[in-house]
C-alpha cells in the first residue's frame, strides 16, 4: 500500500493546491478535484445512510459501493489510473434489476421521504448525480473514462431504486408528487 499518513496536516495546501494520487499538484478548484471530493461526499452519505439501519442485504450492497467509490476517487484523483470497469457498471444494473422487479411501476413523481433510511437514500442519490455532473464537466477538458461516468448514473439510479425499497419497508411507504394539488 502506498503512503500512510502519519501527519495530517502538511501545510502544503494553505496555497490552495493539492496534491495528485500521481504526485502532480493542482489547484484546489479544479474540475478534477470537484469530481473526486464530491464523490467522497457520495461516499460519506452513504455512510450516513447506513447508520439509520438498513437491512442487511442493502447494507453488504452498500458497503461493497462504498469500496468501489473510494476506488473511483482514486481513479479520479491520479490522471490515467483505471479502478471502475465495465463489470462493475453491470453488477450495479444486476441489483438495480432485482431490487426494481418487486416494486410497482411508477406512474407519479416520489418525493424524498419515506422514513429515514430512505430520505438518507434520497441525500446520496442526489450528491451522486452531483458527483456525475462534476465528472462530465471534468470529461469535458480532460481523460476521463466513460467507466466512471456510467458507474455513478447506474448508481444514483439503485439509489433511487433502494430509496423505494426502503420507503415500502420501513412502513412509511412512499410519498408521490401530487402535481394537481390546491394552491393556498
Amino acid at each position: 500500500m502506498g503512503n500512510r499518513l502519519s501527519k495530517i496536516y502538511t501545510r502544503t495546501g494553505d496555497d490552495g493546491s493539492t496534491g495528485l494520487g500521481d504526485g502532480s499538484r493542482i489547484g484546489k478548484d479544479s474540475l478534477r478535484v470537484e469530481a473526486y471530493g464530491t464523490v467522497d461526499e457520495a461516499n460519506a452519505c452513504i455512510g450516513v445512510m447506513l447508520a439509520a439501519g438498513v437491512p442487511d442485504g442493502v447494507r453488504d450492497l452498500l458497503t461493497s459501493v462504498q469500496h468501489q467509490l473510494f476506488d473511483l476517487g482514486g481513479e479520479l484523483c491520479i490522471p490515467g489510473h483505471a479502478a471502475i470497469g465495465d463489470d462493475d457498471v453491470t453488477r450495479l444494473e444486476q441489483h438495480l434489476d432485482r431490487y426494481n422487479a418487486d416494486l410497482p411501476p411508477l406512474k407519479e413523481f416520489i418525493l424524498p421521504g419515506g422514513g429515514e433510511a430512505s430520505a438518507r437514500c434520497h441525500v446520496a442519490r442526489t450528491v451522486v448525480r452531483r458527483a456525475e455532473r462534476c465528472a462530465v464537466a471534468l470529461a469535458r477538458v480532460e481523460d476521463v473514462r466513460p467507466q466512471a461516468v456510467r458507474y455513478l448514473n447506474r448508481l444514483s439510479d439503485l439509489l433511487f431504486v433502494l430509496g423505494r425499497v426502503l420507503a415500502r419497508e420501513s412502513g412509511h411507504g412512499e410519498v408521490t408528487w401530487q402535481h394537481e394539488r390546491r394552491r393556498g
